[in-house]
């Protein structure tokens, strides 16, 4: 995602669903982080992994169709 830090200070003031988009993924960043640390994950830890991972994707996608919204 490309946007100056002007353009973010500005959807995360004024748009309150970009706003918890940007939370949950900085969440979902710091519990794959806690992850990685782990030496020996079980299955149920690659079965969250994956589905941390869909998520952040999916709420990155969606900021990227708020950014681009909101540049128009």
């Amino acid at each position: 995602m490309d946007i100056d830090q002007n353009s973010l200070q500005s959807l995360l003031n004024n748009n309150p669903r970009f706003r918890l988009l940007y939370d949950e993924h900085s969440l979902f960043e710091k519990r794959l982080a806690e992850f990685k640390k782990k030496g020996f994950l079980s299955p149920q830890e690659e079965l969250e992994i994956l589905t941390v991972k869909k998520m952040k994707l999916a709420g990155k996608d969606e900021m990227e169709r708020l950014v681009a919204g909101s540049a128009g």
